[in-house]
């Protein structure tokens, strides 16, 4: 069904293009927006606005910071581990990791993974500039590099990637563990995370 408004329609349409919004929580949202007074409408067109102006990549990790902030809080903050860093492919897993507090390294964000498939090949990630912190290795710089990447087929060629290139630069190259999730049963699990689970057992 389309409104007889071409300014609604035209809203829900938007709403739609969003990742994991259908046509029906389109037309919640936009209805939502209807109903809302226009100064809260405006305070959301403004945070839309904010993003594209304001965002930009870290010089250093590559992740999100607002203009005025670059380097970003991790790169620059006190308490810091400078002797690891962390790569991921979006900035979204730089905020998992942090919401853990226990990880207290720094991070690279590749902004993608190597896709043949899709077109995507290493220099169309942030590889060179991951490179640009280890090359030369300095005293007191990155000894790890611990590879976070989703454990997609793209993820694995991209860590098979990296590790080839980072080790002749004299850096430990891990990876983080693969098994099975808290609460789950054993029965549902697939094959290759209960394979990965058996390789990386480790004492009681």
């Amino acid at each position: 069904m389309r409104y007889t408004s071409a300014a609604i329609e035209a809203l829900i349409e938007e709403f739609a293009k969003l990742p994991g919004v259908g046509r029906k929580t389109a037309q919640r949202l936009a209805m939502h927006i209807l109903d809302e007074q226009p100064l809260e409408v405006e305070k959301l067109a403004r945070a839309l606005l904010d993003v594209k102006e304001r965002v930009i990549s870290c010089s250093i990790c590559q992740n999100v910071t607002d203009r005025g902030d670059d380097p970003c809080s991790i790169c620059t903050g006190n308490g810091r581990d400078r002797s690891v860093i962390c790569v991921v492919e979006s900035p979204a897993d730089v905020l998992a990791f942090e919401k853990t507090s226990q990880y207290r390294g720094l991070y690279h964000v590749l902004h993608g993974v190597i896709s043949p498939l899709d077109g995507i090949g290493p220099d169309d990630i942030r590889i060179k500039e991951l490179l640009l912190r280890l090359s030369p290795v300095e005293e007191g710089g990155p000894k790890e590099i611990i590879m976070a990447l989703n454990p997609t087929v793209e993820g694995e060629t991209t860590v098979l990637y990296l590790g080839k290139l980072l080790r002749p630069l004299g850096v430990n190259v891990t990876k983080i563990a693969r098994g099975i999730p808290v609460g789950a049963e054993l029965e549902f699990i697939d094959e290759a995370t209960l394979s990965r689970a058996l390789e990386g057992r480790s004492a009681c």
